[in-house]
């Protein structure tokens, strides 16, 4: 039989060793940590009875994938939920402006701006489903819908400055500027749209939900279903070597959820390609997050009342406050008005509050590696569009970039997103090849979100990376 191990057990970690054994491979997860997951852990960070995600909170581009299609995740347990408003973005005074499930339904609440919003969104989300299974791949591939990628590349490839000169009001260009924000890069620079149209456009289509019994939802069910097809998890189990894996286990597959330099640490320098070596220790982290989590009595008093609806509220004030911020942040400098993205997961789940105390989780855009204390900025953003706020919290929790690193390898420098989203990297992830989770190495590859098609639960870079391995021995699904 073949057999493979998996180090890291993040959700890509965990797809890929789902992927090997729905394909008859024997798997081993290795994890470093106490606990599986990743980015998909849940705890009860504040208050008991209260639950908090770790990092990943919703995920829209999860429901409809290759890989969700190749295993039924929900006869193993895991169930979504929705909020009422998928995110929001507050402006001074009360103002502000929501995303909808439904494009008509945005539109509409922006007055004039919303036959631009109908014209830039109307047409991706009639078209969603296939453009999103064109760029959750490697972007090097012969694309099976040409005409709707290149649709969606059109918007994609522009600074997501241009796409807000489209608009006229303040709301709108929030509103863009708050999803866009999402790719962690200045919104004048090339392909700063990419990630704002993806997620903007799966609110649409899919909705941005979150999972039911937070995101260790998620983790669980893909371990439910390796362990029903003889897959098993350790953890407390650091890796250290490549030949460590292979004297000890004998593995023929070898999948690292891990940084691209970690990899270079693991495999070695004897056994990796010079080339190889090169582009991983030249892979490039992008600015990190700072995070707090909030137990709320009452909940947050939003003056925008859509906000006190939405799953997800962008914080950072106009367009052009925003852009300022992220502008700073790309330049090692730290805004006194940081842009803030805050969780309200339990609107959809309410099952995470404790009576009326509920968890509200968020973070701040921060310079990589900074190593200063963003507690205060995050709470002034919440007050200044939610006066008396800080009177309804109950309990605190902060994790700053160091700890985030401490607490997965992966975030080096608190880079939750796992690389820069520059436009090279957009393209060439991990390195420029056809093949990008190949390390080189024979059976060795990488599966974590260094890999396309980059962050997020939806597991796809490591379905992408045991499609190659499978690939490789002939047993591709």
């Amino acid at each position: 039989m073949t057999t493979a191990v998996v180090v890291g057990s993040g959700p890509n970690g965990l797809a890929g060793a789902v992927t090997l054994a729905l394909a008859g491979v024997q798997v081993t997860v290795l994890e470093a940590a106490d606990a599986p997951g990743g980015g998909t852990r849940s705890t009860e960070a504040t208050v008991p009875g209260v639950l908090h995600d770790e990092c990943s909170g919703f995920h829209p581009l999860a429901i409809d994938t290759a890989f969700s299609r190749s295993v039924d995740l929900t006869a193993a347990g895991l169930n979504w939920g929705w909020p009422d408003v998928e995110y929001s973005h507050p402006l001074d005074g009360g103002d502000g402006a929501a995303a909808l499930r439904d494009v008509d339904r945005t539109a509409s609440a922006l007055g004039a701006d919303g036959a631009t919003y109908r014209r830039i969104f109307g047409p991706l989300d009639d078209r969603f489903d296939l453009i999103a299974q064109e760029f959750l791949q490697p972007v090097l591939h012969v694309p099976k819908y040409p005409l709707a990628l290149g649709r969606f590349g059109v918007g994609a490839g522009l600074p997501a400055a241009a796409i807000a000169k489209l608009y006229r009001a303040p709301q709108a260009k929030a509103l863009w500027a708050g999803v866009a924000a999402h790719a962690f890069r200045p919104l004048g620079s090339l392909a700063s749209s990419a990630i704002g149209l993806a997620l903007g456009t799966a609110a649409h289509r899919y909705g941005w939900p979150v999972a039911i019994g937070g995101s260790q939802a998620i983790s669980a069910a893909m371990i439910r279903v390796l362990e029903q097809h003889g897959g098993t998890v350790k953890t407390g189990v650091t890796v250290r070597s490549l030949a460590q894996v292979r004297r000890e286990t004998g593995a023929d597959i070898v999948l690292l959820d891990t940084s691209p330099t970690a990899a270079v640490r693991i495999i070695g320098d004897d056994a990796l390609p010079p080339h190889v070596r090169r582009a991983f220790e030249r892979f490039r982290h992008g600015p990190g997050a700072f995070q707090v989590a909030f137990a709320v009595e009452g909940g947050v008093p939003w003056q925008h009342e859509p906000s006190r609806r939405a799953g997800t509220v962008h914080l950072g004030g106009t367009f052009e406050q925003i852009a300022a911020a992220e502008k700073d942040v790309a330049r090692g400098r730290m805004p006194k008005r940081p842009f803030v993205l805050l969780g309200q997961q339990y609107l959809a789940d309410p099952a995470r509050s404790s009576g009326d105390v509920h968890p509200i989780d968020a973070y701040a855009h921060v310079p990589a590696g900074y190593d200063g204390d963003a507690t205060e900025l995050i709470i002034a953003q919440i007050e200044r569009f939610a006066p008396g706020f800080r009177d309804r919290v109950v309990g605190m929790t902060t994790r700053s970039t160091g700890q985030i690193a401490a607490d997965n390898a992966n975030f080096i420098g608190g880079d939750i997103v796992t690389g820069a989203n520059d436009p090279l990297q957009l393209v060439f992830r991990p390195r420029p090849t056809l093949n990008p989770y190949a390390t080189g190495v024979d059976g060795v590859y990488l599966c974590s979100a260094a890999t396309p098609p980059g962050a997020g639960a939806h597991g796809m870079c490591g379905y992408g990376a045991a499609q190659a391995a499978l690939a490789a021995i002939g047993a591709a699904r």
